[in-house]
């Protein structure tokens, strides 16, 4: 009998940026690129794409003129990771003006954050933030508890959300890990290959960006996926 009828195939876990209006393109694109990456060096084991609480879209960037397309819904019941960005945009203004606090507040209010709770308890996920987007998961009440990291001008509002908040370029909790300011959206997704699929991947990605990770990264004690 031929025993490829028996053989199991490789799950390919799905790794969803979540993509909202305001959302910041560098805390997407550095990590997507960097896990898509892996994925070819792992052999499409990641699915890596773009996805909206709304669906298929453009979806709207922070930065003007600039957009970039979901191509599918969110599932949170899918395997694999949820990949939160931050916002972009002018921190103060008049409160007519998108400021980057006032996009994170409205997408921490719609129609997304019903789907990452439930991403949360999902056993098969892992939730991760960069920059700003562990301040929308904690204002939305789903941090509360937890250890993060987020943009240096956020830390105290995680700790007046309830989140233990951590100053390190990378904060592992377990199913969710979150990243610093912008530009560690490389080093998160470096981490990610690193501690899920070794760190012979997350070398492979590493001398193919030429770029070497930066900066702390805080790991709590229970912070091996799947432990609790």
């Amino acid at each position: 009998m031929d025993e490829s009828v028996h053989r199991k195939e490789p799950l390919v876990l799905r790794a969803q940026f979540v993509l909202f209006d305001g959302f910041d393109p560098l805390d997407t694109i550095a990590p997507f690129e960097v896990l898509s990456a892996g994925s070819d060096f792992l052999g499409g084991k990641l699915a890596v794409e773009l996805v909206s609480a709304d669906g298929p879209g453009v979806v709207r960037s922070g930065v003007p003129g600039l957009t970039l397309t979901a191509t599918a819904a969110l599932d949170p019941d899918a395997p694999g990771y949820v990949l939160v960005p931050g916002a972009a945009g002018p921190m103060e203004g008049d409160p007519d003006v998108e400021t980057i606090p006032v996009l994170l507040s409205r997408f921490a209010s719609g129609d997304a954050m019903p789907l990452l709770r439930r991403a949360f308890d999902n056993p098969d996920n892992t939730v991760v933030t960069i920059c700003g987007g562990s301040l929308a998961l904690a204002m939305a009440g789903l941090l509360e508890g937890r250890t993060a990291t987020t943009h240096v001008l956020g830390v105290d509002l995680l700790d007046a959300a309830g989140v233990n908040a951590v100053r390190a370029r990378v904060v592992d909790d377990g199913d969710l890990i979150s990243g610093g300011g912008v530009t560690s959206g490389l080093d998160v997704a470096l981490y990610v290959l690193e501690r899920d699929f070794g760190s012979q991947a997350a070398r492979a990605v590493e001398e193919l960006f030429e770029y070497e990770r930066r900066g702390t990264t805080w790991k709590a004690s229970h912070s091996v996926k799947g432990n609790s």
